[in-house]
């Protein structure tokens, strides 16, 4: 059956399995398939096909294009993982829902014009928003701008420069790749990131120690967004 399906990306296996553990934990349970090189978790009742996307925005572009070109069904790509808080609003374990991502480090030099910049699908985003009405107080569900681009954030100082040049509320670093891939295949496309780390000098402990803490509460929204349309 022909069925639009939504293709998530994260971008890699340790970002992945608290996701499918709290889907297995609400009784969804996926079955595994090959699409082309690479193995991927299809939820067939939510129509929700994961995969591991590859770490970086270049691997990750690759990866999601490869994927898109193997599933004829996927219409819309939600680019998933953990990120740095750029704000001291933002807590461990809150979500981020990008209604933009900015590519931070693509920088010209021959000519001045804005970051690179990909606007979320609207409908998605609308969708998101009233899913994390509904979610409760066990974490914040913020709605902002998404900092991309590949490179470690582990200074208070750059994080705060990255903050003033693109206005986002975190950074991570696949979200351009998923979405210069949607894009190109004219697919809708969304950032949706779970915060792990103050993007400071703790990060990369940060990072590890609470991805079991985080990913839950991502794969929370998600769950929360399929249910209420309907699978």
């Amino acid at each position: 059956m022909n069925v639009a399906e939504t293709l998530i990306t994260v971008p890699q296996a340790n970002e992945l399995e608290p996701i499918l553990a709290t889907f297995a934990a609400a009784g969804y349970r996926p079955r595994s398939l090959l699409l082309g090189r690479l193995e991927c978790h299809l939820f067939d009742e939510l129509r929700m096909l994961f995969a591991v996307g590859g770490h970086g925005k270049t691997q990750h572009a690759v990866q999601t294009q490869h994927l898109i070109e193997q599933r004829a069904t996927v219409q819309a790509v939600i680019c998933t993982g953990a990120a740095g808080s750029l704000g001291v609003e933002l807590a461990l374990g809150d979500v981020v829902v990008g209604v933009s991502t900015v590519e931070h480090d693509y920088k010209l030099r021959f000519v001045r014009r804005p970051l690179p910049r990909y606007d979320a699908d609207v409908q998605l985003v609308d969708e998101f928003r009233l899913a994390a009405s509904q979610i409760g107080s066990q974490f914040r569900v913020l709605f902002g701008a998404i900092a991309s681009g590949d490179e470690d954030i582990i200074d208070p100082a750059r994080a705060a420069e990255l903050q003033e040049a693109t206005g986002a509320l975190c950074v991570a670093w696949e979200g351009a790749g998923a979405a210069r891939a949607a894009r190109f295949s004219g697919l809708h496309f969304l950032e949706v990131r779970a915060i792990t780390d103050g993007a400071n000098h703790t990060a990369a402990v940060d990072f590890q120690t609470n991805l079991r803490h985080s990913m839950p509460n991502l794969a929370q929204i998600l769950l929360k967004w399929s249910l209420l349309r309907g699978g």
